[in-house]
């Protein structure tokens, strides 16, 4: 059916086309029009839809100062199958194919997590476009492409900061831009340190995002020491030559890892006191019987309370050094247990030292005095409870029965 849009196409080609005689044809055959010019006949219109409703517009100017532009590319370089010749052309135009120059990255996507969930037909999982855009696609080194290195956070959170994405698409870990957003990470990216603070890419990557499950990917949990490390190096070292580190070299994955303690995405200042006395759970997780003696310590109830000027696990233990006490190298050996104690109190003697912060009274191998001695305050306890108890019930009974029975106040006639 012509339709008044159709005619209009029609008209334009002509005019761009030329409208000379044959004689003047044969004479001097006029340029062809520029392929890009007669596709922004009607694309250049911003408020153009498609008979599905889809915008259709596109910025002549955006389009030429983006990757794609710069390089001269013509429109049906990317949208193939369709001619500037042939126009108005159909309303269902084939997807672009970014795997026709970009085919290294394809090949990546495809294996990723969005791409093998775009292949299994969710719609909703991020494709080339959602991150770098379509007719505006910048260099990631230019500060306002998508994928600038300030700028990949607010471009992952378009999907993983969206509690409605997050719950239409089911993505593990809920809304975790927020989460990020909020860490150091996050507020670094926000500050000076914008250039070299981590985004979600130096964990996840670009374009290999894999699950965690995947043991490929590099947030795979065999690999998070090694990819925090990238950054954190000194603190990789401490770990790998700790009690931890040792784990997972031994092939224990269930070892704890940088994760384990510090969070995948809400990763707060190490200093901060709310993680100080936060952490301290993490430990118990693992060492649940060493958590519940800590806490019936001075140091533990104090922390519990939530103050960070106590003692914690790492204030003893160390943080990424974590080595048993059989150890000379360890903060709580034999050899180094008076300084650590030092650290916080200046005038410990060795005798102060040999405090036992893990004391369990249920343990009579570890300390049989303190055993015994809670034994026998319990016994003492138990004794004081049931004796008075007894004198109290003995004499609940014989006011009861002076008051009922008429007698004296020492059971005699009154």
């Amino acid at each position: 059916m012509i339709t008044p849009r159709s005619l209009l196409v029609a008209f334009a080609c002509f005019l761009l086309l030329g409208a000379a005689s044959p004689a003047t044809h044969a004479a001097s055959p006029p340029a062809a029009p520029a392929p890009n010019d007669a596709c922004l006949m009607c694309h250049a219109d911003k408020d153009a839809k498609s008979a599905a409703g889809k915008s259709i517009g596109v910025d002549a100017d955006r389009f030429k100062a983006s990757v794609h532009g710069e390089l001269q590319l013509k429109c049906t370089d990317c949208h193939a199958g369709l001619s500037p010749q042939k126009l108005p052309h159909a309303d269902n135009v084939a997807p672009v194919n970014c795997a026709t120059c970009h085919d290294k990255a394809a090949a990546e996507y495809a294996g990723t997590v969005h791409g093998v969930a775009r292949k299994g037909g969710n719609t909703v999982a991020a494709a080339c476009t959602d991150c770098h855009g379509t007719h505006d696609i910048l260099r990631s080194k230019d500060p306002q492409s998508r994928t600038n290195h300030a700028n990949v956070e607010a471009t992952c959170a378009k999907c993983h900061g969206s509690d409605a994405i997050v719950a239409q698409a089911k993505l593990p870990g809920g809304n975790v831009a927020s989460k990020f957003h909020d860490s150091i990470h996050g507020k670094a990216l926000k500050g000076a340190a914008q250039g070299s603070a981590p985004t979600c890419s130096n964990c996840h990557g670009a374009h290999s995002i894999r699950p965690k499950s995947d043991e490929k990917s590099s947030v795979a949990r065999a690999k998070i020491p090694d990819t925090c490390g990238s950054c954190h190096k000194p603190e990789l070292a401490a770990f790998q030559n700790g009690r931890h580190g040792k784990l997972r070299q031994d092939g224990v994955v269930a070892g704890p890892g940088c994760t384990d303690c510090h969070s995948a995405h809400a990763i707060q200042q190490h200093t901060a006191a709310n993680f100080q006395t936060e952490v301290i759970k993490e430990c118990g997780t693992c060492h649940s019987d060493y958590l519940k003696t800590y806490r019936d310590t001075f140091h533990g109830q104090v922390t519990e309370l939530g103050y960070a000027r106590m003692a914690t696990c790492a204030s003893c233990h160390g943080a990424h050094d974590v080595r048993p006490a059989s150890d000379p190298a360890s903060k709580v050996s034999k050899e180094n247990r008076l300084k650590t104690c030092q650290a916080c109190h200046a005038g410990a003697s060795a005798n102060f030292a040999s405090f036992d912060p893990h004391a369990n009274r249920h343990d009579k191998a570890r300390d049989p005095v303190y055993y015994y001695a809670a034994l026998f305050m319990e016994l003492l306890l138990f004794g004081v409870f049931a004796f008075f108890g007894v004198h109290t019930v003995l004499w609940l009974y014989r006011e009861l029965a002076v008051k009922f029975g008429g007698g004296g106040r020492h059971g005699g006639p009154r």
